[in-house]
């Protein structure tokens, strides 16, 4: 059965992007630094097309998150960024570029209709009609494998306060952003999460929790 996981680099103030995002700068200000454990592993080079890199305590970490994805979901801020809103600028295909490092049907929550986009191995579908319909359509497409949350934080905290959320895996990097991104703002504390592992690594603490129904 398929489970949706979330899994994201977060400061040690809460935030999964700086302030100030925009086209120019789409984590905001000091965002980068959320990333900085990952980029140099060879797992995460690996699976964007690149060789060589290092053998660390997060590789394990990495190549779970990686294991069993049968599609993905993200909010349109993640697929474009800059705060943008209205009509899609149909030029746009996201940040990645021609070879996206996804390589599973990707749903896009959005309020604006859009033709299905393929990239290499990756489709993006436009979805339209809320978090539930896109929580069904990636089910489905999944084909049994697992589903990837990827972002950003408002996306995260929607699935998670319907209940659409089985794991939520946190990276937490030693840097203070002092604003923008905030994940798990506003929810209920009725939300239960049993903590499943925690690994120290090079930069980062991975905690891994599994959400209590």
């Amino acid at each position: 059965m398929s489970k949706f996981r979330a899994d994201i680099s977060i400061s040690v103030d809460g935030y999964v992007a700086g302030p100030d995002q925009s086209l120019e700068n789409p984590l905001g200000e000091g965002g980068e630094g959320l990333h900085g454990w990952v980029v140099p592993l060879d797992a995460w080079r690996r699976a964007h097309g690149e060789e060589g890199g290092e053998v660390n305590a997060s590789t394990q970490v990495m190549e779970e998150r990686q294991a069993n994805v049968g599609a993905g979901i993200m909010g349109r801020n993640m697929f474009f960024g800059g705060g943008r809103t209205g009509p899609w600028d149909e030029s746009w295909t996201g940040w990645w570029g021609e070879e996206p490092p996804f390589h599973v049907p990707t749903f896009v929550l959005t309020h604006h209709p859009r033709e299905p986009l393929t990239l290499s191995d990756t489709t993006y579908y436009f979805v339209t009609d809320g978090i539930e319909s896109a929580h069904e359509q990636a089910r489905e497409a999944a084909g049994g494998g697992d589903v990837m949350i990827h972002g950003g934080a408002q996306t995260i905290d929607q699935f998670l306060a319907a209940g659409l959320l089985d794991e939520l895996e946190l990276h937490v990097v030693p840097v203070i952003l002092g604003g923008g991104a905030r994940l798990l703002n506003d929810l209920s504390p009725q939300i239960g999460l049993e903590q499943v592992r925690a690994i120290e690594a090079p930069g980062v603490t991975h905690v891994k929790y599994r959400v209590v129904r």
